[in-house]
């Protein structure tokens, strides 16, 4: 009976160390997680200060003293409620912050194939909601004429390839935009197409007054403004 009794009650000390264990594992996990979350929230914060800061000034500013990129443009897709600031150079480390250029393509405001990549569980998922037909509003700063820019573009084409079609991101060819994100979308294990996103640069349209026009300076007030409008 002795005996017994020492066997149940390791058994039972074994089985608290164990959910000690895993309780500590589990508050390590949710610590992190809420810590992640903290950071990309802080992060988008000061990216969109420094894209402000960029508008406003004229000079690239990164968004942390530390950075390796910096702002260089705004994507805007009324129709879904997109409104994210586009870094410069598609790195693994960058598209962690958000959807970025690609080197190979060219860059806002130059003719050619401007190529924006995302990724397809955060920064571009939202891409599973376009439609040939959809307005997509990309801003700029030139730096030669020191004024904010815009160009509107049409969605022409949504298909879904192979990542070994690499003209898609060439820079050569009529001036376009392409949006390029894996597929499928959401947390699969995998990932093996790719989703691409071709628009076509809106012809300019006569406003009212006050109004800027495709691919036309935007008014001044409006450089700071870093919300939906």
């Amino acid at each position: 009976m002795v005996l017994g009794a020492k066997k149940v009650s390791g058994a039972a000390k074994l089985f608290r160390v164990l959910l000690a264990v895993a309780f500590a594992a589990g508050a390590c996990l949710t610590a992190r997680a809420g810590y992640l979350r903290a950071k990309a929230a802080l992060a988008g914060v000061l990216i969109r200060d420094a894209w402000s800061e960029s508008a406003g000034t004229g000079r690239p500013t990164p968004p942390w003293p530390w950075a390796d990129t910096y702002p260089i443009a705004r994507l805007r897709i009324p129709r879904i409620g997109y409104d994210e600031i586009v870094l410069e150079g598609a790195t693994p480390r960058t598209l962690a912050f958000g959807p970025a250029r690609l080197r190979s393509g060219v860059a806002p405001g130059e003719p050619g194939n401007l190529v924006l990549a995302g990724h397809r569980t955060s920064w571009f998922r939202p891409l599973q909601e376009l439609r040939a037909g959809d307005a997509i509003e990309v801003q700029w700063f030139d730096v030669r004429t020191g004024k904010l820019r815009r160009r509107l573009y049409t969605v022409t084409s949504l298909r879904v390839t192979s990542p070994q079609e690499a003209e898609l991101a060439a820079a050569e060819g009529a001036d376009r935009l392409t949006l390029l994100t894996c597929y499928p979308f959401g947390r699969g294990p995998t990932s093996p197409l790719r989703l691409v996103v071709r628009a076509a640069p809106s012809p300019p349209v006569v406003q009212s007054a006050g109004v800027a026009q495709a691919d036309e300076a935007l008014p001044h007030q409006r450089r700071l403004h870093s919300g939906s409008e």
